[in-house]
């Protein structure tokens, strides 16, 4: 019969009887035999093109720390996979390639996601918790496509709906939009990450400072048109966003004020660059250097390891003595008492040669030594110098040239008097 099916013709991959007679033809090997050759091909071209790139860094999000760990290989994999399948579909039913391009799919998926939170959040706390669901939506998603349920659950979950003034939801938009916005919200954040890295990338002192600000100003402008077009894209009505904006900017003016201002001010510091990372300051009694100048706060760090979060508000209200922002040279003051009978040429030069000794004390402006007093108990002699690397430390330059007076006048036995008292007794 002209219309009727040849015996020898395979059956339909529909069922699960379906699937075991499809597993069992002889053409399962000619696939598993091109599947391996695209996954050789695949890592071959990975590794040519990491080589002629020269990727050595384990940060990349398309190759990771392995050739195999990143982006580039699933989807090169992805793509060589699609046009086997195109191939093999010529002059055979195919039937690992069916189960090989949903794996395939929900591994691009998930290496996208994991490597973009990874760069965007590199010390993120919930960023693990949102990898791991990641990694479970896009495998659920994988075993309901290769079972054929996907379209059985979508056409279930449109079925609950309800209405929004002028506009119909359902559970499926709501997954979709969802889905939608946390696509654009990724690929938002793997651009704003390369261009916070082409950005950062050798820069220093107050170019680092604008350069971050440029960085985090392009990331929230990123963020805030892929929110909207994501919204958008699901069929949700922006203009009754206004009325919600309007009721952000009356909380803004009347609960959070100082969040705001802080926010502002980071934005004013970071675009005036009166205060860069690395400088050293002097704010509300704390001072240490500039190790994070964030939107709403800066971070300085003390000699001493301890850290304080400042609000960016105080920085830009209250007195701050910046020690770096004109020029980061700064002096130290040391003193120290000899007996009315020393020779107080020597002991100038005493003073100036074991200032002198120490490498970090600059030469250009020199040290100084003047005979400051005459004290109750001797002569008070004051010693200034200058220094360039406050980073270093001040208190341990200050102990080092204190050692070495000590041990000049001591060798050239020069007294250092007790504090004495004369009482008188009737």
């Amino acid at each position: 019969m002209a219309g009727a099916a040849h015996p020898s013709s395979p059956k339909p991959i529909d069922d699960f009887e379906g699937w075991l007679s499809a597993f069992t033809r002889p053409t399962v090997l000619m696939e598993l035999a091109v599947l391996a050759a695209c996954v050789g091909i695949a890592w071959l071209v990975v590794t040519i093109t990491r080589k002629a790139l020269g990727q050595v860094e384990g940060k990349s999000i398309w190759f990771g720390a392995r050739a195999i760990d990143g982006v580039l290989f699933p989807l090169v994999l992805l793509c060589l996979g699609y046009v086997a399948r195109a191939a093999l579909d010529l002059f055979a039913t195919v039937a690992v390639f069916k189960v090989v391009i949903p794996v395939l799919v929900a591994l691009v998926v998930i290496r996208v996601g994991v490597k973009v939170l990874n760069v965007a959040f590199k010390q993120a706390a919930w960023a693990r918790s949102l990898e791991h669901t990641i990694s479970w939506l896009a495998w659920v998603a994988m075993v309901l496509w290769v079972s054929g349920l996907l379209p059985v659950v979508l056409n279930e979950l449109d079925q609950i709906s309800w209405k929004v003034g002028a506009s119909t939801l359902s559970v499926r938009t709501m997954i979709e939009g969802m889905l939608t916005a946390g696509a654009v919200l990724i690929f938002t954040l793997w651009v704003s990450a390369a261009i916070e890295t082409r950005l950062l990338r050798s820069a220093t002192g107050g170019e680092l400072s604008l350069r971050k600000a440029v960085s985090n100003a392009s990331r929230a402008l990123l963020m805030f048109v892929g929110l909207m077009l994501a919204l958008s894209a699901v069929g949700i009505d922006l203009t009754a966003l206004s009325v919600l904006g309007g009721a952000v900017g009356v909380g803004i003016g009347f609960g959070l004020q100082k969040l705001a201002a802080n926010y502002i001010s980071g934005f004013v510091i970071l675009a005036e660059r009166s205060m860069r990372i690395g400088d050293s300051v002097k704010v509300d009694n704390f001072e240490g250097v500039v190790t994070q100048i964030n939107a709403r706060y800066t971070v300085v760090r003390s000699q001493t390891g301890r850290e304080s979060i400042v609000p960016n508000e105080l920085l830009i209200t209250s007195r701050v003595e910046n020690l770096s922002l004109a020029d980061s040279r700064i002096s130290q003051t040391t003193s120290v008492a000899v007996g009315y009978d020393s020779d107080v040429e020597q002991v100038m030069q005493l003073l100036l040669d074991a200032v002198l000794a120490q490498d970090r004390v600059l030469r250009e402006p020199g040290p100084a030594v003047n005979l400051a007093n005459f004290g109750a108990d001797g002569l008070e002699f004051t010693v200034t110098y200058w220094m360039n690397d406050i980073e270093s430390g001040t208190g341990n330059l200050r102990s080092q040239v204190n050692l070495a007076i000590l041990k000049a006048l001591r060798i050239h036995h020069i007294e250092i008097p007790y504090p004495q008292r004369v009482i008188h007794s009737r």
